[in-house]
């Protein structure tokens, strides 16, 4: 398989011979992450907490809260765990991070302090204009009469968000002050503690820029197109992802180059020089506009959907580059990547992401996985008496690998059509306008 080099250096990162390695979380991300580790010649044992099916054909489950975070130190010290990778945000600010790199062990992921960038919608943006930071104009509201009030002044097109974790779902572009008004009172309905961030709305092409750093060194870990809309065309609620194409069209390497230097490197170097360095995967999400790249808002972790078709790309040891990230040594790696385009289809239980039913029965996975370059993630399933159920919002994604972004999605679209779930509601047009 041909591969290009994104960054390389001449000297060897000295690793473990063999590594115990505990990925916490159970969605289709953590299903990718627990395929690539388990790949690693290094790797001795991995588990995975609280896990899925999917997960569990690769690690041995852990029946941990991720929340409960004496449990989870715990059972590092006591499997005598070497590196923790943390996938979902809301660990992650919560100080899972803090409590494991407070007890020596290595992990991947920020501590709660620079997890801010995700969790604080309004941090982020006041960090952003603080710096030059290209991204939309906003204002920051805790009441919802003054937040009302802005929106009848300033009119619409306009964009609401949750100022705090929403599951990628808390986001909503309103195009007429009465759907903003909406947005808001259902925001302050109970009313999260930080409020709602009000912004400008951009125009442009969105896209997904991650990029790995230790706190000192930062290099791009690849991009992304992700299709938040539920249903064709780009229509309906906004979901936390129905499907994704890797690497993004509308982010060439010039593009890449320039938001590193406009956007990730700025942020990365102020979190240092507040004391906060971050360590970690951030996840730019942008809007490519006629001015260039802007920032949409920052995820302290690798996006879901947008996992699953990043690593079936890489072909580096992905076990050996989140531990160099852990321990402040990520200027000494090498990242390896296929020429591949992978694309992503995201099957989901009927109604998601609104009230949707629970507990159908799920076949032909087999045959789904011996479609060429196929691989099926698990998100939301379960096992009852070896039967696979259908028990999340999201349940599964489809991914596929090709030489063209056409032939890649051909495949998993095949993929899905052999998959026996009649009950299934997915997008049939993603990657669509990019073949």
């Amino acid at each position: 398989m041909a591969v290009a080099v994104l960054e390389a250096t001449s000297s060897a990162i000295q690793f473990l011979a063999s590594m115990r390695i505990l990925l916490i979380g159970s969605g289709g991300r953590e299903n990718a992450l627990a395929w690539k580790l388990a790949q690693s010649p290094r790797l001795e044992q991995l588990y995975a907490a609280p896990g899925n099916p999917g997960i569990a054909e690769h690690a041995a489950l852990a029946p941990l809260d991720p929340g409960d975070q004496s449990a989870v130190l715990a059972f590092a010290h006591d499997k005598r765990i070497d590196l923790v990778v943390i996938g979902p945000e809301q660990p992650l600010v919560s100080g899972l991070a803090d409590i494991l790199s407070d007890a020596g062990i290595a992990v991947f992921g920020p501590k709660a302090a620079a997890a801010q960038l995700e969790g604080s919608k309004s941090f982020t943006k006041a960090l952003c204009i603080g710096i030059g930071i290209p991204t939309a104009e906003y204002r920051h509201f805790t009441s919802e009469n003054a937040a009302a009030a802005y929106i009848r002044q300033v009119g619409a097109p306009i964009v609401v968000k949750v100022d705090g974790l929403a599951a990628g779902k808390g986001v909503v572009v309103a195009e007429t002050v009465d759907v903003a008004l909406a947005a808001i009172a259902k925001c302050f309905d109970p009313g999260p503690p930080g409020g709602v961030v009000i912004e400008e709305l951009l125009v442009g092409s969105e896209a997904s820029l991650f990029a790995l750093s230790d706190g000192e060194t930062v290099i791009p870990f690849g991009t992304a197109q992700d299709y938040k809309r539920a249903l064709n065309g780009n229509r309906g609620l906004n979901t936390g992802g129905m499907g994704a194409i890797s690497p993004a069209p509308t982010l060439p390497e010039e593009l890449v180059e320039r938001a590193m230097d406009e956007i990730i490197r700025p942020t990365i170097a102020e979190m240092k020089r507040r004391g906060t360095p971050f360590s970690g995967a951030l996840y730019a999400g942008l809007m490519i506009s006629a001015e260039g790249p802007k920032l949409i808002e920052f995820n302290v972790r690798f996006g879901d959907p947008e996992c699953q078709v990043l690593l079936p790309r890489l072909t580096s040891d992905l076990a050996e580059i989140l531990l160099a990230t852990a321990t402040g040594r990520l200027a000494e790696i090498e990242l390896l990547w296929s020429r591949d385009h992978a694309v992503t289809v995201t099957m989901a239980n009927p109604g998601y992401p609104g009230p949707h039913s629970k507990g159908t029965k799920i076949g032909g996975m087999d045959a789904a996985n011996k479609v060429e370059g196929v691989f099926v993630f698990q998100a939301g399933t379960s096992i009852d008496r070896e039967l696979l159920l259908a028990t999340g919002g999201r349940v599964l994604n489809v991914v596929a690998t090709g030489t063209s972004v056409e032939q890649a999605r051909n495949r998993a679209y095949s993929a899905v059509a052999v998959i026996d779930w009649p009950e299934a509601q997915y997008r049939t047009d993603i990657a669509a306008e990019a073949v």
